[in-house]
């Protein structure tokens, strides 16, 4: 019981990363119906961003701001300068300049930093709690990353459905040509979508290096963990991109703990595949018939 409860806390502390991933890509993906392959490399480029500034001496807090502030930053420009020459076209083109951004943030970064591997701070101690004289796998740094994943899904919740931004946000990913007539500015939209995506993306790599040494590829499979979440959740739902990186967190665990860490690949895959052979657009995806 004590391990079931162990691999349970591990696997909601991952969850809550791989969720924040899945977000990101949700959120371009209801704007733009483009995966966002980049997502990755543009999380670890901020997170080197906020590893430079500590080397000089700046706070833990005002790196970690400043992090989000250039994925905001970087989202935006990604889509002005990248993403819109090619909207309209082939999806494949869309995939093909994500993928080849992705190569190049990488190489960016082992030109700039270097490819050694280096090390990440943690603004909370990793020691585990102990509850009853005896340690578990939860700590101070785990509980500060479930409650700020959560906020982030509060807010952009909130933002989604109560504010005018996000009504129009919605707007322009369901129906922009009905948003263009009603005065909306759906480029605008767009961009700002891609902006939050990005400020999502490199919440998830700030919570990623204290765990794991930082280097030019350290978000890759961190990436295909959240895609396997959003598409377990529903690429429309940000919900459901919280319930699919807290499955595949799991899933995860429970298989790498019992199993082996050999077969962690699999088990995810396992749960995808049984995922889309019952309920083939997600767990939390809303089938509606279109007027055509």
């Amino acid at each position: 019981m004590r391990l079931f409860i162990d691999y349970t806390l591990s696997g909601v502390s991952s969850g809550m990363i791989y969720a924040a991933v899945a977000l990101g890509l949700v959120l371009i993906w209801r704007s733009t119906r483009i995966l966002n392959f980049a997502q990755g490399g543009m999380a670890m480029i901020t997170t080197y961003i906020a590893s430079a500034l500590l080397e000089h001496s700046v706070g833990y807090w005002a790196a970690f701001a400043v992090a989000l502030l250039a994925g905001l930053a970087l989202g935006a420009a990604t889509e002005r300068l990248l993403i819109r020459p090619v909207e309209g076209r082939s999806p494949v083109d869309a995939v093909i300049v994500a993928i080849g951004f992705l190569i190049f943030l990488e190489a960016l970064a082992g030109a700039i930093w270097g490819a050694s591997p280096r090390g990440f701070p943690a603004p909370f101690s990793q020691v585990d709690y102990l509850v009853g004289g005896r340690a578990i796998a939860f700590t101070p740094f785990d509980l500060f990353v479930v409650l700020a994943v959560l906020a982030l899904m509060g807010v952009m919740l909130l933002l989604f459905r109560f504010t005018e931004v996000g009504l129009r946000m919605r707007a322009s990913a369901f129906a922009p040509e009905v948003a263009r007539l009603l005065g909306v500015r759906v480029n605008r939209m767009l961009t700002l979508g891609w902006a939050l995506a990005t400020m999502a993306g490199a919440l998830a790599g700030l919570f990623v290096a204290p765990a794991v040494f930082l280097s030019p590829n350290y978000m890759d499979s961190i990436l295909i963990y959240g895609f396997t979440a959003a598409i377990v959740g529903g690429l429309e739902s940000p919900l459901g991109s919280l319930v699919g990186g807290l499955v595949i967190g799991l899933a995860i665990s429970y298989v790498g703990g019992y199993l082996g860490s050999a077969f962690e690949g699999a088990g995810a895959l396992g749960l995808l595949v049984v995922v889309l052979m019952v309920r083939p657009s997600g767990l939390f995806s809303r089938v509606q018939a279109r007027r055509v």
